[in-house]
């Protein structure tokens, strides 16, 4: 009789670990909750994790073993098949050093979709309407402060930059704002995906919204993908959203573009070196500023958590896999994909 498949949790569960301990009828299970990098490293040298096809890890996680670099994933025992990641952000894992061991990537998108959309849209209608200062003011007994004169978004263009599923959600919500969307991708969606929605150019994008909103996931092609050039493009007055990933902007050219005004003003719920933040601005009462709550509801993080543990059954039970990163789509070796 063979021993059951074994598989391993790195750092905590906060809302499934009784799902997790059902696994236990199927599975081996091992745990690794709390340690440092080099313990982890030691259990993958010493045979600690020797026959483990895969694990369980988050973004959080990376605080106990440090990123899934290249050096990590090298070290992982060639039993080693599959991440299962919980995060819909997957840039603290080498997914090319993850292919090259033909080690599959599975993330969090559509479980953090509403989520994400739903903070997305509340950076957007407080950055339009400069909230920032009323509300400092009103906590400081100054009632309403300094105001200034926002803006609808009726009538505005909202460009999405990366229309996938949390992208589609904020979309969907803009449009209960009578907001026009246009968008750009890497490719067209089929239509009954756009909604309506109107594909244009990269650069096409940068020069006809009125709201900027990237949506679109972290590597080394989009990295400071928004940058002075990119910003030069946009029209005078534009709005800049980021729910995504902070690095995806140069912020020092955008705290240059919100001081001159270019840019009239940001909704941003992430930042390129978390959690230190530009003194640009935090300073700035046109930064519209959140510290990366995109995902933060009970709702949302259990259904993360379950959608992770959805991936792990489906690799080991049925060779499939739920929600593959964009990188290793199309690659021969990785798992055929299942319907969620």
């Amino acid at each position: 009789m063979s021993s059951p498949p074994t598989v391993l949790l790195i750092g905590n569960l906060v809302h499934t670990n009784e799902e997790w301990k059902s696994l236990s009828s199927k599975y081996t299970l091992l745990e690794f909750r709390k340690g440092t990098r080099e313990q982890f490293l030691e259990n993958c040298r010493n045979g600690t994790y020797a026959a483990v096809s895969g694990c369980y890890r988050s973004n959080v996680s990376t605080a106990i073993t440090g990123p899934f670099d290249r050096e990590l994933v090298a070290a992982l025992p060639q039993s080693w098949k599959f991440i299962a990641h919980n995060g819909a952000g997957y840039d603290n894992i080498d997914v090319a050093a993850c292919s090259d061991r033909k080690i599959a990537v599975s993330s969090t998108p559509v479980a953090v979709d509403d989520a994400t959309a739903d903070v997305g849209i509340f950076l957007m209608l407080g950055a339009l309407r400069y909230a920032h200062e009323p509300l400092i003011a009103l906590r400081q007994g100054r009632w309403k402060g300094r105001v200034q004169l926002g803006h609808d978004p009726r009538g505005k263009s909202l460009g999405i930059l990366g229309m996938g599923g949390i992208g589609r959600a904020m979309a969907d919500r803009a449009r209960s704002f009578g907001m026009n969307i246009i968008y750009h991708n890497r490719r067209q969606l089929n239509p009954s995906l756009e909604k309506g929605a109107k594909y244009v150019s990269f650069d096409e994008l940068l020069a006809q919204s009125d709201v900027l909103s990237l949506n679109l996931a972290l590597n080394e092609s989009t990295r400071h993908i928004i940058s002075a050039p990119e910003l030069a493009k946009t029209k005078m007055g534009v709005v800049i959203v980021n729910t995504a990933r902070g690095a995806l902007i140069n912020e020092a050219d955008l705290v240059a573009a919100l001081e001159s005004e270019h840019v009239s003003a940001v909704g941003l719920d992430v930042f390129e070196n978390e959690p230190e933040i530009h003194p640009g601005l935090v300073k700035n009462d046109r930064a519209f500023l959140l510290p990366h709550l995109g995902t933060t509801t009970v709702e949302t993080q259990r259904e993360m958590e379950l959608l992770v543990l959805r991936n792990l059954q489906a690799v080991i039970d049925e060779g499939k896999i739920l929600t593959l990163v964009g990188e290793q789509k199309g690659l021969d070796w990785v798992p055929k994909e299942a319907d969620l």
